[in-house]
């Protein structure tokens, strides 16, 4: 099972290690404002950054924003079925008139 980290154990461990969250920010390319309010508001990349330096994954740091949910109404296989139905009504009443 996986570990629950909190925002606390997560700084405590990217101090372990000799890093901070600016420190971070700078080598991922990521700016430091970004990586800072990683904690309030959900940013990809600086969560993959903290991941990545950790060798934890994302989702066990940030269990809430993961796993990442594709929307089925724009997923490719939904756009097709909708394609074929809206085809089949249109062929239907071509037939009724």
């Amino acid at each position: 099972m996986s570990k629950i980290w909190t925002k606390a154990q997560i700084k405590c461990a990217l101090e372990e290690a000799g890093m901070t969250l600016t420190g971070l920010a700078e080598l991922a390319g990521i700016n430091p404002s970004q990586m800072r309010s990683v904690w309030s508001r959900p940013s990809r990349p600086a969560e993959k950054a903290i991941a990545e330096f950790l060798d934890v994954p994302a989702a066990e740091l940030f269990p809430t924003r993961y796993p990442i949910r594709k929307s089925s109404l724009l997923s490719a296989e939904n756009e097709a079925r909708i394609a074929r139905e809206k085809a089949a009504r249109l062929s239907d009443k071509g037939a009724a008139a």
